[in-house]
């Protein structure tokens, strides 16, 4: 992506935005604001409705999280920096390969989030 690190990153950890470029997600809230922080609990609600809780279980500020949703580990999400730009990245489970469709779903969307935040 030919974006700034921090409007990606921006984007990928407010989760009032996560509905709009996560394809199975219809809300989201973390306690105490609406950042993903270290150590940050919430829940998630996904298509069918349900609010699932989560917990982030790994962050670096301004460059990757992950997470536990219902007690099982998710996604890890990370902004590396390239001349230019930078460079997201997903990482799903083993177990959930399936979702990988889902995860290259996200990436266009997000970048069209993230360049509206520098325009």
């Amino acid at each position: 992506m030919s974006l700034p690190v921090e409007a990606v990153w921006a984007t990928i950890v407010d989760v009032r935005v996560w509905p709009r470029w996560g394809p199975t997600v219809t809300g989201a809230r973390v306690d105490g604001g609406f950042r993903v922080t270290s150590g940050a609990r919430g829940t998630v609600t996904t298509l069918a409705g349900v609010p699932l809780p989560f917990e982030i279980t790994e962050f670096v500020e301004g460059r990757s999280w992950a997470w536990k949703v219902a007690g099982v580990n998710a996604t890890r999400h990370e902004v590396i920096p390239v001349a230019g730009g930078c460079v997201l990245s997903f990482g799903a489970p083993v177990w959930a390969a399936a979702y990988l469709p889902v995860l290259a779903v996200a990436l266009p969307r997000i970048e069209r989030i993230a360049a509206g935040l520098t325009a």
